[in-house]
């Protein structure tokens, strides 16, 4: 859920201070600086919370420790090629793809009532599902109006 915080509160202060500076809405731009602070935000997870987002990789995927690293390496770049217009649409694609690649994360644990904060088995369970899986369906939508949509139309 704070990701989700950060994500909207982010975006309104971005859309008021462009509309300030600018004096027109720039929603686009708004949501994928909006977005980019959430990615760090959550590459910052990464390093505070390893050994629980350890537990939430399902088993056969090897080097856990070093994936949680890679992945917030990857955060952070996508946080900065999502503001530089010649990176933002294929970025917004492969965001895409890496949310979706995070749901069997979540599904594991929510079912097994993995904790990733505290690196307990004791989650909220299977109901932990009906918050993540709407907000990473609410991600990828996100991404791809701010980041795809808008650069799929030109005008000569």
């Amino acid at each position: 859920m704070k990701p989700l915080i950060v994500l909207l509160s982010v975006f309104i202060i971005t859309v008021l201070i462009l509309k300030m500076i600018h004096g027109t809405d720039n929603f686009p731009l708004a949501g994928r600086i909006a977005m980019s602070v959430m990615l760090i935000f959550t590459a910052i997870g990464h390093h505070v919370y390893t050994k629980g987002m350890v537990m939430m990789i399902p088993n056969p995927i090897p080097y856990k420790v070093e994936l949680i690293y890679l992945t917030a390496g990857l955060q952070i770049l996508a946080a900065v090629t999502l503001i530089i217009p010649r990176f933002t649409v294929i970025t917004g694609w492969l965001l895409i793809a890496f949310f979706l690649l995070l749901f069997p994360a979540n599904i594991k644990a929510a079912f097994e009532h993995i904790n990733y904060e505290t690196a307990q088995y004791d989650g909220k369970g299977p109901e932990y599902l009906w918050i993540r899986i709407p907000l990473q369906i609410l991600f990828i939508i996100w991404v791809y109006i701010c980041a795809i949509k808008p650069f799929s139309i030109r005008i000569p």
